[in-house]
């Protein structure tokens, strides 16, 4: 075997290796090509040229408040740091019917990053490297929304999310969308029991681990460490005015959360950490 350079890129045994922003090598899948990635080299605060931060209360009634300050980049890795610390909610409205107003005081910060109306993409693969934090009240995810209409019309894939259900851990692959104009969302999910991850490897939780979206008109599959845990069929994915919320550009986000399904994290040992070693985005040729 030996590599050769063909058009800028490197090829070997069928698969490529292409160039990043940044000039590092990346290894693509066979008959695709990258098209965005961030690999999280300068160390600091994201790349607002990719990124957007949120901030504040957001959704799930999850107890974390969202801050720029808890997302950083460390040693070429991309850390959400969730931390138990208390401060005045600044949009405090002890009249208020709106949990995101109502509660005085913010006991818990982490970090939201994503890339709407800087990057979006329809159909390709996406790669995430991350490390994920099972701590109770722990509620990492990696996951997208469509561009046009409100949530769940837009659609929702969620890559990755690490959360408890009747207090037990478990990883989830999911999907998310409407068949009508209310706010109830139509799920298509698989939810596999953490324990069985730790059983093939006590060290899991310890590790850097791969998931994957492949995603074409057809269907959406999502793996981990290269396992299918789920795949969706977009023939029934239809709204019933005909538009289809996997047909359209979606943007990524990467967050974690506290509370809410994470369980409760009141005994847990903060801080918490997320780490994602790099986001990648290919595209067939």
């Amino acid at each position: 075997m030996r590599w050769i350079w063909v058009v800028g890129m490197l090829v070997w045994a069928g698969c490529n290796i292409q160039s990043n922003q940044s000039g590092s090598f990346v290894l693509a899948p066979k008959g695709y090509e990258l098209v965005w990635s961030d690999e999280f080299e300068t160390d600091g605060k994201p790349d607002e040229q990719f990124w957007n931060f949120e901030e504040g209360f957001v959704r799930n009634q999850e107890l974390q408040w969202y801050s720029s300050k808890n997302v950083f980049i460390e040693d070429g890795i991309l850390v959400f740091e969730a931390r138990r610390e208390e401060y005045n909610n600044p949009n405090y409205n002890p009249s208020s019917d709106d949990w995101r107003y109502n509660r005085e005081f913010i006991d818990y910060t982490s970090g939201l990053i994503k890339t709407n109306g800087k990057f979006s993409f329809q159909y390709g693969i996406v790669e995430v490297k991350a490390r994920i934090d099972t701590s109770k009240g722990s509620w990492p995810a990696i996951w997208t929304l469509g561009n046009e209409r409100r949530w769940p019309a837009n659609g929702e894939i969620d890559i990755l999310e690490y959360y408890r259900v009747n207090d037990a851990p478990k990883i989830l692959a999911n999907a998310a969308w409407s068949v009508d104009d209310s706010w109830d969302a139509v799920w298509d999910s698989e939810v596999m029991d953490y324990s069985d991850f730790l059983a093939k490897d006590p060290e899991w939780h310890e590790k850097f681990h791969v998931w994957k979206m492949d995603w074409d008109e057809d269907f959406i599959r999502l793996y981990l460490d290269d396992e299918l845990l789920n795949e969706v069929d977009l023939t029934k994915t239809i709204h019933p005015d005909g538009f289809n919320p996997f047909h359209q550009p979606h943007y990524i986000l990467l967050n974690l959360a506290v509370g809410s399904n994470g369980g409760d994290p009141s005994d847990t040992e903060f801080p918490i950490r997320y780490e994602v070693d790099y986001v990648r985005v290919f595209q067939k040729k």
